[in-house]
C-alpha cells in the first residue's frame, strides 16, 4: 500500500521527555544506512485494521521485534514519521519499510531477536532516538494483578496510574487502568501531541487492566485515556488514580512524582500513644481555599498552624482537598480521589502544609467522600462505556439530591478503589483521620427515595448491604495498618453501632460500622433550636438541652458545630441567638462553654470562633477585618476568640473534660431540670475521680446565691472558667473568691454550695 503523505510536526524539545533528538544539517538529510537487504513484513491486514480503529487488545503481539518465518520482523506504528530505523547497541542499523498509514517494518535474516534496541524516528529535520515500548515485557507484576483481582491491593495507587520508574533498564512512565469494558485503550498526552496512535495500551488478561510503559516519558507530563467503547465510539478520560491534576477547570491528569521529605516522626509515633475518645479532640473546621484566599498550601503553612496553635485546637479538619471540578461543591464532588487539588499547588506542596501542622503538634483529619461522584465526561461515570465505578442499575446509581452518581459497593474492585483511597490519604500525605461524609445517603437504600424507586436488599430489608460491608473493610483496613488513625461518620440517624467494633453483633444483627467517632447531630440540632428562642421560652424547650445525655454513651461522639450550619440562610453562630448584639455573644459565648464541658468531642468551623456575623462564604472566607484595631467592634470579635483560646487551653490541661467521654462514669448531673431558671449544672469526671463543675445560665439575668448540691469531699471550689468575664466583653459578674460548701442538702448531696451566675454565662469549677 503507498504511503499517503502527512503533515510533519515539529517535534520540540521537552525537559520532561527523556527522548534524544537531533536535528541534522542538510549536508546528510539523507545518510547512507548500513544495513543487511531487508524485505517488508507488514502488519497482518486484521492486526492492521484493529490498531487504526483503536481495538487492539494486544498490540505488544504485533509490533516490536517476534521471530517469523525466514528471520525477525521488526514492526512500528509511527503517524506521520517519514523514515523509521532500528539502531542497536552493537552498531546495527536497519530502516524500516513504510507500509503505509504509519506503519514501518522489516524482515531481517535469520537470527535471535536483539535483546535492546532504538528507534530513530525522522519528522522532517528532526530526529528522535527512543526505545521502543513494544520490545518491553508488562511493567506490573504477577502480584499486584492477582491482588487486584482479589479486590484487595491495599496500597492500589503503586500499581494503577501513571508511575516513572525504570523498566528493564530504560526511563520511562507505566500507565496501567482499569477498563474491563474497553475494546481498545490509548494513552496520549503532550508527549505524543495527544494523538495516541502510537501509544496503544495491552489487555492483561482478564484483569480488565490495561497497560503500557512508555520510555521517555517522565515527570510533568500531562496525559489522558482515550478509550474505545463497545460501540466503536471513543471518550478521553483523565486518570481514576492520578496523582496530579491539572488546575480547575482544565482536567488532564499530570505525571507525579514524590520528593518531599517528611519531619513528622516524632508526631505520628506520639499520635498512637492515646486512642481518639479517651484524649482531648477540638478541632478547627477549615475551608482551606478561603481560609485566607488566594494563599498556596506552602503559605498556608506559615499562617495556618501558628492560628489554630495559638487558640488552642488539637486537630484541624480540611473540607474535601481531593480534586473537584466545581469550586462552589466545596470539594464535596471529587473528580480526582487520588489527587489534592491543584488549585492551592503540588502534591508535594499539600504534604508540605500536613508536615508543618504536625510540627506545630496540630493533627489533620480530611473530609473523605465516598458517597458519590459527579457525572462529568472525562471522569468516572461510565468510565469505559458502561456503568463501572456506579451501580449498573440506575435508581441505585442515580443519587437523588446532588444529581451525582453513586458507588457500586458490590462490585469488588470499585470497593478496592475506595479502601486504597482510605489508605493513600493517611499513608502517603500523613493524614491522621478521615471524616466520612454522607454515611447515611450510603446505608439506605430508600435514602431520599419514594416508593417505587427503590429496591429491597435480599432480606427485604431497606439497609444497603453492600455499603456496610464496605464502611466494616475500610474502617477494619485503616485501623490494622495506620497507627493513630482515626476515623469520623457523618451520619445523621440512628443506625445502631457507627463506632461498634466491626466483629461486635449489634441487636440488629450487623457488626459494628468500625468508626472511631461519630458526628452527634441530633446535639447539634436541639441544642440551636433551643438557643435561637427568646430566653422567656426557653423553659418550654429545656429538653432539648438534655436529651442528647440520654443517648450520649450509644456513641463516641463529636459535637459540631460545621460549615453545614453556617451556610445557605442558617446564619452565622452569633447570629442565630436572639437579643441585642450584647446578649448574642454573651449567648455564644455560653453556648461554647456549654459545648467545651459536654460530654463528647468539639468541632468548630472558621469564622465562629470569633463571633463573625456574616455566612461563610466559599468565595470570601472568614471577615478578618473585625478583628483589625481600627474597628470599633473589634474588642467584642476579639473577646469571642479570647474565650475560644482559654476554653481550649484549660480543656487540653483537665482530663475531666476529655478522659471519659464515652463511659458513663465521666458524667453525672447536678440538676438538668431548672427549667425555670434556664440553668444546667453538671459534674465531669476525670479517671482518678477528679471533677470538674459546670454551669450554665441562659437567662440574661444574675442569679445570686444559687444553690448547687455537690461531693461533701471537695473543700472548696475555684471558679477556672467564666464566659461573662470583662476580657470577654461580660459583665464581670462571677466569684472571684473559692467558693466553699455547706451542709445543707441539695439535688440528692448532703453538701451544696451557693454560687452568683453571671448573665448568659457558663462557668467551670475545680476543686481549690
Amino acid at each position: 500500500m503507498p504511503a499517503r503523505p502527512r503533515p510533519a510536526p515539529t517535534i520540540p524539545h521537552r525537559r520532561t521527555t527523556r527522548t534524544r533528538q537531533t536535528r541534522r544539517p542538510p549536508e546528510e538529510a539523507h545518510p547512507v544506512t548500513r544495513r543487511p537487504t531487508t524485505t517488508a513484513a507488514p502488519v497482518p491486514p486484521d492486526d492492521r485494521n484493529r490498531l487504526l480503529t483503536a481495538t487492539h487488545h494486544d498490540p505488544h503481539g504485533v509490533l516490536g521485534a517476534h521471530p517469523a518465518d525466514g528471520g525477525t520482523a521488526f514492526r512500528a506504528w509511527r503517524p506521520y514519521a517519514e523514515q523509521v530505523t532500528v539502531t542497536t547497541p552493537e552498531g546495527l542499523r536497519t530502516e524500516l519499510h513504510d507500509d503505509g498509514d504509519g506503519f514501518f517494518s522489516a524482515l531481517l535474516p535469520p537470527h535471535d531477536p536483539p535483546s535492546r534496541y532504538e528507534l530513530e524516528i525522522t519528522y522532517g529535520d528532526t530526529t528522535q532516538h527512543i526505545a521502543d515500548a513494544y520490545s518491553l515485557l508488562p511493567a506490573l507484576g504477577d502480584l499486584d494483578l492477582h491482588l487486584i483481582g482479589e479486590g484487595r491491593h491495599e496500597q492500589l495507587w503503586t500499581a494503577l496510574g501513571a508511575r516513572p520508574m525504570e523498566h528493564q533498564g530504560i526511563a520511562g512512565t507505566r500507565f496501567t487502568v482499569w477498563a474491563p469494558n474497553a475494546r481498545g485503550v490509548r494513552v496520549v498526552g503532550g508527549f505524543n501531541f495527544w494523538d495516541g496512535a502510537a501509544h496503544s495500551m495491552r489487555s492483561l488478561g482478564s484483569s480488565g487492566i490495561w497497560e503500557l510503559f512508555v520510555p521517555g516519558v517522565g515527570e510533568g507530563e500531562l496525559y489522558k485515556y482515550r478509550i474505545t467503547r463497545q460501540d466503536g465510539s471513543t471518550t478521553m478520560r483523565a486518570d481514576p488514580l492520578a496523582t496530579r491534576t491539572e488546575t480547575p477547570p482544565a482536567n488532564s491528569s499530570v505525571v507525579h512524582v514524590s520528593r518531599h521529605t517528611w519531619h513528622d516522626d516524632a508526631w505520628l509515633r506520639s499520635r498512637a500513644e492515646r486512642p481518639a475518645h479517651e484524649a482531648p479532640f477540638s478541632v478547627y473546621e477549615v475551608h482551606l481555599p478561603s481560609w485566607r484566599p488566594g494563599l498556596t498550601y506552602r503559605q498556608l503553612a506559615d499562617e495556618l498552624p501558628a492560628y489554630v496553635r495559638d487558640l488552642g485546637f488539637t486537630h484541624v479538619e480540611l473540607m474535601p482537598v481531593a480534586e473537584h471540578p466545581f469550586g462552589g461543591s466545596w470539594g464535596y464532588q471529587v473528580t480526582g480521589f487520588y489527587a489534592p487539588t491543584a488549585r492551592l499547588g503540588t502534591p508535594d506542596d499539600f504534604k508540605y502544609l500536613v508536615d508543618a501542622l504536625h510540627q506545630a503538634g496540630i493533627g489533620v483529619l480530611m473530609d473523605w467522600v465516598p458517597a458519590h461522584f459527579p457525572r462529568d465526561d472525562w471522569a468516572l461515570a461510565e468510565f469505559d462505556g458502561r456503568p463501572l465505578y456506579e451501580h449498573e442499575d440506575p435508581l441505585r446509581a442515580a443519587h437523588p439530591d446532588w444529581g451525582t452518581l453513586e458507588f457500586d459497593y458490590g462490585r469488588k474492585e470499585v470497593r478496592n478503589f475506595l479502601v486504597a483511597n482510605a489508605l493513600y490519604w493517611c499513608e502517603e500525605f500523613h493524614i491522621d483521620g478521615l471524616r466520612v461524609d454522607a454515611v447515611a445517603s450510603m446505608l439506605y437504600l430508600d435514602y431520599s427515595r419514594e416508593e417505587g424507586q427503590w429496591t429491597p436488599n435480599e432480606h427485604g430489608g431497606r439497609e444497603n448491604l453492600d455499603a456496610v460491608a464496605f464502611l466494616q473493610e475500610m474502617n477494619a483496613t485503616l485501623y490494622r495498618r495506620v497507627p493513630g488513625v482515626v476515623t469520623i461518620a457523618e451520619e445523621s440517624t440512628a443506625w445502631d453501632g457507627v463506632t461498634r467494633a466491626t466483629h461486635h453483633v449489634g441487636p440488629g444483627g450487623f457488626g459494628g460500622l468500625g468508626f472511631g467517632l461519630k458526628w452527634n447531630m441530633g446535639w447539634m440540632h436541639d441544642s440551636l433550636d433551643y438557643l435561637a428562642h427568646e430566653s422567656v421560652h426557653r423553659k418550654y424547650h429545656h429538653h432539648e438541652m438534655t436529651f442528647s445525655m440520654v443517648y450520649a454513651y450509644s456513641e463516641n461522639y463529636v459535637l459540631p458545630i460545621s460549615h453545614d450550619e453556617v451556610v445557605h440562610g442558617k446564619k452565622s453562630l452569633v447570629s442565630k441567638m436572639p437579643g441585642d448584639w450584647w446578649q448574642q455573644r454573651a449567648t455564644h459565648r455560653a453556648y461554647l462553654g456549654f459545648m467545651w464541658a459536654h460530654p463528647g468531642k468539639q468541632l468548630l468551623f472558621m469564622g465562629q470562633e470569633f463571633a463573625q456575623g456574616a455566612e461563610w462564604s466559599e468565595t470570601r472566607g472568614p471577615d478578618w477585618w473585625l478583628l483589625d484595631p481600627a474597628y470599633d467592634a473589634e474588642p467584642d470579635h476579639r473577646g469571642v476568640l479570647d474565650v475560644t483560646r482559654d476554653l481550649n487551653t484549660v480543656y487540653r490541661e483537665t482530663p475531666a473534660l476529655w478522659e471519659r467521654d464515652t463511659h458513663p462514669s465521666g458524667f453525672s448531673w447536678v440538676t438538668g431540670d431548672a427549667a425555670e431558671d434556664n440553668v444546667f449544672a453538671f459534674l465531669r469526671h476525670a479517671a482518678d475521680g477528679t471533677p470538674l463543675l459546670c454551669v450554665s445560665n441562659f437567662s440574661p439575668v444574675v442569679r445570686p446565691d444559687y444553690r448547687l448540691g455537690v461531693p461533701a469531699d471537695i473543700p472548696a471550689w475555684h471558679e477556672i472558667l467564666n464566659t461573662d468575664a470583662a476580657r470577654y466583653g461580660g459583665s464581670g459578674v462571677g466569684n472571684p473568691e473559692p467558693v466553699k460548701p455547706d451542709d445543707v442538702g441539695a439535688h440528692g448531696r448532703p453538701a451544696s454550695i451557693a454560687l452568683t451566675l453571671p448573665p448568659l454565662a457558663t462557668v467551670w469549677f475545680k476543686p481549690a
